[in-house]
């Protein structure tokens, strides 16, 4: 259920509410807030509350470090894990300067300006993400250790999946906070797990992935566990991915989802570095040769892009090699970015690729062109790129591409 402030307010009044969390991401996508009371609630909604961001991960400028938070009434939810008497509730914020103008390493805000130039367009993106993530033993003093929770496989069930009960937890808090789970099961490493979203509207599934890790670390940590969700948590073993499945639609009915997928994969080099945001993203490629059209590794053989069976009103992409460290707003919006200069363009996408990934001499593998490599590649793909130059901030700019 979307609310209007004025539904706020009243909820407050009269579920017993007694902390407000203003909630925003750091550039890089980790979840922060500050909580107020419910007498400076209107006041929030009136002027915003202010914060200093000189601490936080992007967005010191120097001497003017003064921001502010206006939250967003839609995105209204309750923690259910804190009491049912003197509740806790939280709100997704927008940031701006003190005096009104744009902040640019509010992401979310970036994401908000990518769908409105999809709506100028006529088209809507919707995504869905399928996240993945290890859950790791705590030690006798509460510390994170490597060892897996358990070491069952890919998709077994209990005894061997001893996740089952904590991923349960997870969806069913998440149905209480208004987010779908479609499924989940045990990955193939020990100790993995993965559970996937039903799609949504661009905003709100970026919203939704957010909360979607808040809530896996809370839980875990409930049960004494460590939730990890780096690309590469042990080595030689599976990675964790963040699969993102995309739709679209055209406002007159034209079929767009053939351009959408040939300006990724057209870009898929230079947005890269907003995928996979750290040097342990690209210890999960491994030799992760992944090209245009198709990727492959001892550990990875799949596609770059695959197209799942699906009904024909949910035809979807799902592009593979983002990881969970990614910032869900600045992805998806890169993603958007991408699928309309296909559109625009009209890009034609070849024809898909069905070959043996094991063959390293066969040659049409050999002729295909890489994603990058290496973190240093990934930002020097997107440091040349005169398109991904005119789209970013340049607060995005400092903290990604130097």
């Amino acid at each position: 259920m979307k609310y209007s402030k004025e539904e706020v307010l009243q909820y407050v009044k009269e579920e017993d509410v007694k902390f407000i969390r203003m909630a925003f991401c750091d550039i890089f996508g980790k979840q922060k807030n500050v909580s107020i009371m419910p007498g400076e609630l209107e006041r929030a909604f009136r002027y915003g509350i202010a914060i200093d961001g000189s601490a936080i991960c992007g967005f010191s400028s120097g001497v003017h470090s003064d921001l502010v938070l206006h939250p967003d009434p839609s995105t209204l939810s309750i923690l259910p894990w804190r009491p049912e008497r003197g509740r806790v509730i939280r709100m997704f914020c927008n940031i701006s300067k003190p005096d009104g103008d744009e902040f640019g390493a509010d992401t979310r805000a970036f994401l908000q300006k990518a769908v409105e130039c999809a709506e100028e367009e006529g088209v809507s993106f919707s995504f869905g993400s399928e996240m993945e993530f290890y859950l790791f033993k705590r030690d006798e003093n509460g510390e994170k250790t490597n060892i897996p929770y358990d070491n069952a496989g890919y998709m077994d069930i209990a005894p061997e999946d001893k996740g089952e009960n904590v991923r349960r937890e997870i969806c069913l808090t998440l149905e209480q906070m208004g987010i779908s789970p479609e499924s989940s099961h045990h990955e193939e490493g020990p100790g993995q797990n993965e559970i996937d979203f039903r799609y949504a509207q661009a905003l709100r599934a970026a919203d939704d992935a957010v909360t979607f890790k808040s809530v896996v670390n809370t839980v875990s940590s409930r049960n004494g566990l460590y939730a990890d969700f780096t690309p590469k948590p042990l080595k030689d073993l599976a990675g964790n991915g963040m699969h993102i499945n995309i739709s679209a639609k055209s406002a007159d009915g034209e079929e767009v989802m053939d351009y959408i997928i040939a300006g990724i994969l057209n870009h898929i080099r230079e947005i890269t570095v907003f995928l996979n945001t750290t040097e342990n993203s690209y210890r999960r490629f491994g030799a992760y040769k992944a090209p245009k059209y198709v990727s492959w590794s001892k550990e990875n053989r799949s596609q770059l892009i695959r197209i799942p069976a699906s009904e024909e009103d949910n035809r979807r992409a799902e592009l593979r090699s983002p990881d969970p460290m990614c910032n869900p707003y600045i992805a998806y919006a890169m993603i958007i970015y991408a699928g309309l200069d296909g559109i625009k363009n009209k890009t034609r996408l070849m024809p898909p690729r069905d070959f043996n990934l094991y063959n390293a001499d066969n040659k049409e593998i050999q002729t295909l062109e890489l994603i990058p490599q290496s973190l240093s590649e990934a930002k020097s793909a997107a440091s040349s790129s005169e398109w991904v130059n005119g789209i970013i901030t340049e607060e995005i700019k400092l903290s990604y591409l130097n």
